[in-house]
């Protein structure tokens, strides 16, 4: 019924948008940048559609429930970077005339290496961000309809595939821009049923956190990833897809290497990265990944490419922000009650399903069923909204930037790019989303952010400084990423700056940036190539456009010869 009621109509309708965009689909910069033709409007609630992914739709709320309040620093870190990014990076990059972040390094600084390079990087942070939406999605729709979790991947992956190749970025904006709508009115309605729905001990316990020691009512647990359990010094495997059954007053075991939600610190308004005790430094290494990968992130950056001008893409920065801020105001609300109504759901790893599972808690019949469908139709929204993006900026990363082909390229790329991340992601359901794409969060951040804001502001910058500083970002959050993956054995602060390694790997990318260019010297040119990024636009072609000319007219040239 929920895969009928729910998933099928938000599916079927990116898809039907998505026919929107066939006809005005003719070249690379209709697919990549809908021939720079979106409104200020349009494109904020497109950009804020794509960016209010599963990590925010679902993960801000699972977060609480599992971790306390600090995680509420989430959505201040991801609203944040829209500010940096309006004041630094949005209306210079549109006037570069580039169409993805590659085109941009190759416009200011003339190295096709650059641009080889930074499509990489592209790759990295899509594959962390993709993944974990359909994962999600696997996990949500398993976890309200009893179906297998690999058909929520594939349905996902498929959904997002066909519209991409079918109609390109004007496609993707107008789906995009429906689905925020379709988020918000999901995301708010039925927050506000629940807080009238549940009694006043419920909020009252809400507001007044008690550790969960021993369940209220007899609850049977779905393990739908494997768990290691302890209960009186005594650990036990349970394995993935076994059902445990808990009787009324059992006391609640304990997850290995978690805390039970409501204990001591989880009201505390700061996070504790891999339980460090060190709550500070770990809310500014979580806030500072954030904000500045916010302001690197590829997807975010090429919507800004889709603005008319400088003006219209300042003002799409502007608009986002207080529309993001608007949806933030919301997470918490889920996150409280889920941890008194769906506390045992931290038993088996699936606090991500905590909003969708909220209603039927609250009522059996068919007002719980119904709020149940609304969110889990806004949690497909919100995988195919922000995969959308993602899948878009891979393909053109692998097609435009990598491979310099054409409109038919870029759809190909795109079915294949899907079909590999739907694999990865079904072998990924043991990882956690938010984890996966705040590290996401962290290689942008410390790899773009570095080369757009020293590329936009600082004309002494060269190729050998900026490859260096972009390798030495990339390298060192990908490594303290691996490290935490494979668990090395550390302990206290230096634990935080492993798991999350933005505070030391950001830094690192500017100083090397600056140190390697300072010894070198820029090329004549650099000033002006810098200075028009500022300037007002005009009807001269812009770097880009001009490399984007010679490109296609050698494309054009090698067909006429095949």
């Amino acid at each position: 019924m929920i895969l009928a009621f729910a998933v099928a109509p938000v599916v079927l309708i990116t898809l039907l948008i998505g026919l929107r965009g066939v006809a005005a689909m003719r070249t690379t910069s209709d697919f990549l940048v809908a021939s720079r033709r979106v409104s200020p409007l349009l494109n904020s609630a497109a950009v804020s559609g794509e960016y209010l992914s599963a990590a925010s739709f679902l993960g801000v709320a699972g977060l609480v429930v599992k971790d306390g309040i600090g995680a509420l620093w989430y959505p201040v870190g991801f609203t944040a970077g829209y500010i940096a990014m309006l004041v630094l990076v949005a209306a210079p990059m549109r006037r570069s005339g580039a169409l993805t972040v590659p085109d941009f390094a190759e416009a200011r600084l003339a190295s096709p290496a650059l641009r080889r390079v930074t499509a990489a990087v592209i790759l990295v942070i899509g594959g962390l961000y993709l993944v974990p939406q359909f994962r999600t999605a696997g996990l949500v729709l398993s976890a309200v309809s009893n179906s297998p979790y690999w058909v929520g991947v594939v349905i996902a992956g498929s959904g997002v595939a066909i519209t991409l190749a079918l109609g390109g970025m004007r496609a993707a904006t107008y789906v995009q821009a429906f689905q925020f709508v379709l988020k918000l009115v999901l995301f708010i309605v039925p927050a506000i049923w629940l807080l009238i729905q549940v009694s006043p001990q419920t909020r009252e316990d809400a507001l007044n956190p008690v550790e969960f020691t021993r369940f209220a009512a007899d609850t049977s647990v779905e393990f739908r990833i494997g768990t290691t359990l302890e209960l009186n010094g005594e650990r036990w495997e349970v394995p993935q897809g076994a059902t445990v059954e808990f009787a009324a007053g059992d006391e609640v075991p304990q997850v290995v290497g978690e805390a039970r939600p409501g204990g001591e610190g989880w009201s505390r308004p700061l996070l504790d990265i891999a339980d460090a005790d060190h709550p500070l430094l770990s809310t500014w290494a979580l806030t500072v990944a954030l904000a500045l990968g916010t302001m690197g992130l590829p997807h975010v950056i090429m919507r800004f490419h889709t603005s008319p001008d400088g003006r219209a893409a300042r003002r799409t920065a502007a608009f986002t922000v207080g529309l993001l801020g608007i949806f933030y105001l919301f997470p918490g609300i889920y996150g409280v009650l889920g941890r008194v109504l769906v506390p045992q759901l931290y038993l088996s790893g699936a606090t991500d399903t905590a909003v969708v599972a909220l209603p039927a808690q609250v009522d059996t019949g068919w007002p719980g069923s119904l709020f149940t469908a609304l969110l889990t139709g806004g949690a497909f929204a919100a995988f195919l909204a922000t995969s959308l993006g993602l899948l878009l900026v891979v393909s053109g990363a692998i097609s435009y930037d990598l491979l310099s082909g054409g409109l038919r390229g870029l759809r190909v790329t795109v079915v294949v790019a899907a079909a590999v991340v739907v694999l990865l992601a079904l072998q990924a359901i043991r990882l956690d989303a938010g984890v996966l794409v705040t590290w996401a969060f962290t290689v942008a951040a410390s790899t773009f952010c570095p080369l757009l804001v020293l590329g936009i502001w600082w004309s002494r910058l060269t190729v050998t400084g900026a490859m260096s500083g972009v390798l030495a970002g990339l390298f060192a959050s990908s490594g303290a990423i691996a490290c935490t993956l494979f668990g090395l054995p550390v302990t206290g602060w230096l634990a935080i700056l492993i798991a999350q390694p933005a505070p030391w790997s950001v830094p690192l990318a500017f100083l090397t940036m600056v140190l390697v260019s300072l010894r070198g010297r820029p090329p004549t040119w650099a000033r002006t190539a810098m200075l028009r990024l500022h300037l007002n636009e005009d009807r001269e072609q812009t770097p880009a456009d001009r490399l984007r000319a010679l490109r296609e007219r050698a494309q054009s040239s090698q067909t006429n010869r095949n």
